[in-house]
């Protein structure tokens, strides 16, 4: 697979300061939500056998699948949700944590999500749902370094 669209930084830090621009941009929280939306119809194409038990992320209450690929060098996350909130939520912490090495996954905080106020805009389940997604991709990460452990 190609690189997806969402990857338009060289490093998370510069990607988490541009996500913070773009929401500062919209003076609510109803345009912020349409954006995230917006933002997960933007998602690239997640193949169909992909689709299955062993890809779903459990903890969230909607349909979520998450496949990595690489190594210790370059992780690469696909994901996609049936949920349009649940996709953009998908689609920034790809476009921060996809297509970078483990080390910079591991040694950087989602500061974005308290950048732009999410945190206290998404009911408890979404949180819980962020969270068990942040919490793959950073295991993905530890298990990728020689002599990491998942968990």
């Amino acid at each position: 697979m190609s690189t997806p669209a969402f990857v338009q930084e060289s490093s998370t830090a510069q990607a988490q300061q541009a996500i913070a621009e773009e929401f500062a941009f919209f003076p609510d929280w109803t345009e912020r939500y349409q954006y995230l939306i917006d933002l997960g119809r933007k998602l690239p194409d997640f193949p169909e056998e992909w689709k299955s038990e062993e890809h779903r992320l459990l903890g969230c209450q909607s349909m979520v699948w998450i496949v990595a690929q690489g190594d210790a060098a370059q992780l690469r996350f696909h994901a996609i949700s049936d949920s349009a909130i649940v996709s953009g939520l998908i689609f920034l912490a790809l476009r921060v944590y996809s297509h970078r090495s483990a080390e910079e996954i591991l040694a950087t905080e989602p500061d974005y999500i308290a950048a732009i106020g999410l945190a206290k805009h998404l009911s408890p389940t979404r949180n819980n749902g962020l969270a068990a997604l942040l919490g793959f991709i950073r295991d993905t990460a530890r298990a990728a370094i020689p002599g990491g452990t998942a968990g």
